[in-house]
């Protein structure tokens, strides 16, 4: 969400933002935020002339008393009842009016960074660079939950059966791989100086909508019936939740967190083949990294969250590439965003494996996370959030990359440690 106080001197920097997303019929929202805020103005003007007023009036009364002139002073005290009530009615339409004013701030677009390429949506995404050399063996690699089902490791006939489509089971040496990729991937972002946080995994109405759209609310968050609650989406929601309303010392940041969470997420509309098995779920695990920093150390940090993916996926033996997501594929509240994709030999293309995005001061303009300088000067965080692993995505890649002509699966290197020393994994089928 942007300062009402950028959009009231800068209207058309908005409608030009609001043009690079291609999201026109967002451009009405401006003037009408114009609008209301003049009369907000004009309503606080009043109310604070009507208050003075009738502090002013009101002294007289006792001196009137004391004179004897009561008939006076009655008439006073209704001049002073009809302020009042004018007043209550200005306090009410004030309420009334910054709702208004609230709920369309919430929907205009954040103002992108200027290195954001244009773009309609994320065909027009543009790659900036690759890690790693993609291999296509010269054998056919089966489709990732036939190679997970060859030992024995997947079973989404049972899950159907007990929670319906968009769940699995994992089983023995998959599901060994699942929790060591994770456990991995904790102790990598530790080794990198970030603090280890286990979060809630449920959060109250008033951090969803501090933390994302309202698009991406409907799209994603599963709510708890009867309660403020609903199931997170990724631990970046609780993680950035836990500072609101928060004044954060200026001499504590960065705050560079890594959090462990599953993810829940509803992921309506249809998807193709390539987004069957485990690449579209409600249900996963991941490792999340998120950055609470001063404004002007944003951009740095932006650059280090998506190069410790690499890194990590690169430490894997997993080629990848990096994608610059262009204006139409930000949400509203995204600053800037790259996507790690990882390279698929079977469909001899790369698909996205982590999202990082710098938010500015978005969540913390909406959440009221707010840093207190050395000088005593108050400002908003900027916050920043970047996807470690998810291993179900992670699974593919890893399986794909690391599949040998006989059906076993080689152990990376680093890998071994959390596999129990294994170097291979054997078909059982």
């Amino acid at each position: 969400m942007i300062d009402i106080r950028f959009l009231r001197e800068n209207p058309e920097i908005v409608r030009e933002n609001i043009r690079k997303k291609f999201e026109d019929h967002k451009l009405p929202l401006v003037d009408e935020v114009i609008e209301l805020d003049r009369r907000n103005r004009e309503i606080k003007q009043e109310v604070q002339a009507l208050q003075a007023e009738r502090n002013t009036t009101s002294k007289k009364i006792g001196v009137l008393m004391k004179e004897g002139k009561k008939d006076e002073a009655m008439a006073i005290k209704e001049e002073i009842a009809k302020k009042g009530g004018r007043i209550t009615e200005l306090e009410s339409e004030e309420r009334r009016v910054e709702e208004e004013i609230q709920k369309r701030m919430m929907v205009i677009p954040q103002i992108i960074d200027p290195s954001v390429p244009i773009g309609k949506d994320d065909s027009e995404n543009v790659e900036i660079e690759k890690f790693g050399d993609p291999v296509v063996p010269d054998f056919e690699i089966p489709y990732h939950t036939d190679i997970m089902d060859s030992f024995g490791g997947i079973d989404l006939d049972a899950a159907g059966r007990v929670a319906g489509n968009g769940f699995y089971y994992l089983i023995g040496d998959i599901a060994r791989l699942h929790s060591a990729v994770i456990a991995y991937a904790r102790d990598f972002m530790i080794d990198r100086g970030f603090t280890y946080v286990v979060p809630p995994f449920m959060i109250r109405s008033n951090v969803v909508t501090g933390v994302m759209s309202f698009d991406e609310m409907d799209a994603m968050m599963y709510k708890i019936e009867g309660e403020d609650l609903y199931l997170i989406g990724t631990s970046e929601h609780s993680m950035i939740g836990r500072f609101i309303d928060q004044m954060v010392p200026e001499a504590s940041l960065p705050l560079t967190l890594t959090s462990y969470s599953p993810c829940f997420r509803k992921e309506k509309g249809a998807h193709g083949i390539e987004e069957r098995g485990v690449y579209r779920i409600h249900q996963f695990e991941k490792q999340e990294m998120i950055v609470v920093c001063k404004p002007e150390d944003s951009p740095y940090w932006f650059e280090q969250l998506w190069k410790n993916t690499v890194d990590l996926f690169r430490s894997m033996e997993i080629p990848v590439r990096t994608l610059e997501c262009c204006s139409g594929d930000l949400a509203d509240l995204k600053v800037k965003s790259l996507d790690v994709e990882a390279w698929s030999p079977r469909q001899k293309k790369y698909f996205e494996v982590g999202s990082c995005s710098n938010l500015g001061d978005a969540q913390a303009r909406r959440l009221k996370i707010r840093v207190k300088g050395e000088d005593g000067r108050k400002y908003l965080a900027h916050t920043l959030n970047n996807t470690v692993v998810a291993p179900p995505r992670m699974l593919i890649a890893f399986l794909e990359n690391h599949l040998l002509s006989d059906g076993s699966v080689t152990i990376p290197e680093v890998l071994r440690p959390y596999m129990g020393g294994k170097e291979k994994l054997q078909p059982n089928k």
